[in-house]
């Protein structure tokens, strides 16, 4: 077995991880509005470092304008979101309620993508939303903004990633990475007007951490995804779950509540069976959730499957 993939992915994940400690640190004093704003505008000249070498014949029209605009539209919400659940919500309870985003992008497969989802599936996508229920506890405890924030997150994030998979084979690596970019640096440079405070260069210097962080993840994962099987790295994911207990614990004093551990195991062994079935589905399924490879939530979590289709197809 090659563990280049996994460790590689391990790596990427721990990255991420880090990231989003950075932005719950400033998200206790700037909106993420702001926030978004800054990391969009220090993430261009990255993001476009790996667009120039786009060989590939063509203009910045899209060939599905209007599904683009959709997908631009569901982009900018996952990062507003997820901006300020990292914020406000602990960070474990903050990735439990994103994990539920495979299990979404499983239901959302069927209208979209055409999928035929069999019962086991739809078993697990059950089970899984009956783990984001026990973490949310409605009723038992005071459901918040930020757990709106951190669901609509995973839905938005599930609707952009099927609507990539819908069109991806037809639009440009550029198109789909740069329309939502420059959606999001105009609405969040209007809307930052708003709650703008001024930010002192350390703080700033945060802000390009932010997009430094999300860049090196996204390419470390694009090395995972080329030294390992899809099956064995989206799993992966689920790593983030543990650095987050950590960093919550001995940076924020968070404690891992009994109903986020119980839902975060349901929710991890529903997206895990999705995983194994459609590995073993193979070309019976359109695999949408295997193919899901970025994770999308800021500017600089750039899309990881345009790259490696590029490479692939010059390999």
């Amino acid at each position: 077995m090659n563990l280049a993939g996994p460790l590689y992915a391990l790596l990427a994940f721990a990255i991420f991880a880090t990231h989003d400690v950075v932005i719950k640190f400033l998200g206790g004093t700037y909106s993420p509005f702001q926030l978004i704003f800054f990391t969009t505008l220090f993430s261009f000249p990255l993001v476009m470092f790996m667009l120039i070498k786009d060989a590939s014949h063509g203009n910045l029209r899209p060939v599905h304008p209007w599904w683009l605009a959709i997908r631009t539209g569901f982009a900018t919400i996952t990062g507003f979101t997820a901006f300020y659940a990292f914020s406000v919500l602990p960070l474990a309870q903050t990735y439990v309620l994103l994990f539920a985003t495979p299990l979404l992008i499983t239901l959302l497969s069927i209208p979209i993508l055409g999928e035929k989802v069999g019962v086991h599936r739809l078993g697990a996508v059950l089970l899984g939303l009956i783990g984001v229920l026990i973490v949310l506890q409605p009723g038992a405890t005071e459901l918040t903004l930020g757990h709106l924030a951190g669901i609509t997150s995973a839905v938005s994030n599930a609707m952009a990633s099927i609507i990539v998979r819908k069109i991806g084979q037809d639009e440009r690596p550029v198109v789909l990475m740069l329309y939502p970019m420059v959606a999001a640096f105009i609405v969040m440079g209007i809307l930052m007007c708003f709650v703008y405070v001024p930010m002192p260069l350390v703080d700033l210097g945060g802000v390009v951490v932010i997009s430094a962080l999300g860049f090196t993840a996204g390419l470390v994962l694009i090395a995972a995804y080329r030294n390992g099987d899809a099956a064995i790295v989206a799993p992966m994911q689920y790593s983030q779950i543990i650095w987050a207990s950590i960093f919550g614990y001995f940076l924020f004093g968070e404690e891992v509540e009994r109903a986020t551990v119980i839902g975060a195991g349901i929710i991890i062994l529903s997206g895990l069976y999705i995983v194994f079935r459609e590995t073993r589905l193979g070309a019976k399924s359109q695999t949408p959730v295997l193919r899901t490879r970025s994770r999308g939530m800021t500017a600089a979590s750039f899309r990881i499957s345009v790259f490696l289709r590029r490479q692939k197809a010059r390999g």
